[in-house]
């Protein structure tokens, strides 16, 4: 019985060990996590439709902080400028500097150098938008909303000094997606625009972000719940206990 009780005694102490390194390492993801996306990451309601249906007004969003260089084609981004009433402000870029933005082209899209773009984004069926001609200045960007026939954007302001245009430092962050509501998920890179010259970028490391607060909060869980859990299952069970004294009696008895 001793042996028993020591090997028994020894499984409970590995069981908590490794249940408290468990819950180490939980707390260690879950905040490390957090962390790192309140680092990385800017969350943001969106004011308007102006992004409908990608964005709808008063989704909650996560955008990543990024330097304007890095913008791609395609990405959709919070800027502030002063000619667009210096406010935060969410559009999708469609031209980068040098860029001929143009519409319509074939089948009433959007062209870009004269390459007709895909943009399965827009809800309207039609054209793209109204007829526009734009040369995009070096260093700065077009953009337009998604919510083409009634977002006030870069077509608005073709007559402005940037024609329409804002500079790359103007951006603050790339929308990688939306919080809420919760079934909003991540937003695709669009590959209407993956065949120019630069290509599309790459999403954020919201997946990891994510995938870090959900294992650790697994963790933690699972860690904190083992103790409770394997003393309940090693009590002793009254009736079983009862019924072998019972039986024990009864055999004594028999044999007297």
């Amino acid at each position: 019985m001793s042996n028993t009780g020591r090997t028994e005694d020894g499984r409970g102490r590995l069981g908590n060990a490794l249940s408290g390194l468990a819950v180490a390492v939980g707390c260690v993801l879950f905040l490390g996590g957090f962390i790192w996306g309140a680092v990385v990451y800017q969350p943001y309601t969106v004011p308007t439709d102006s992004m409908s249906p990608t964005v709808a007004a008063g989704d909650r969003v996560l955008a990543q902080r990024i330097d304007g260089e890095e913008v791609r084609r395609g990405d959709i981004v919070v800027f502030r400028d002063k000619q667009w009433g210096d406010m935060p402000m969410v559009k999708r870029v469609v031209g980068v500097g040098g860029d001929a933005i143009a519409c319509c082209g074939d089948g009433g899209r959007l062209t870009v150098n004269g390459k007709a773009i895909e943009e399965p984004y827009l809800r309207a069926k039609g054209p793209a938008s109204n007829s526009f001609t734009a040369t995009v200045p070096k260093g700065q960007l077009f953009l337009l909303g998604d919510e083409r026939m009634g977002s006030l954007d870069s077509r608005v302001h073709l007559q402005d000094p940037g024609h329409g245009s804002v500079p790359r430092s103007a951006v603050t962050a790339r929308l990688d997606a939306i919080a809420w509501p919760l079934d909003g998920g991540l937003l695709d890179r669009p590959q209407g625009f993956a065949a120019l010259p630069g290509g599309v970028s790459q999403p954020g490391p919201v997946k990891l972000v994510f995938g870090s607060v959900m294992i650790g909060a697994l963790l933690i869980v699972g860690g904190g719940a083992y103790g409770p859990i394997t003393r309940r299952l090693s009590k002793p069970r009254r009736g079983a206990s009862g019924s072998g004294g019972s039986g024990r009696g009864k055999a004594t008895a028999g044999v007297g």
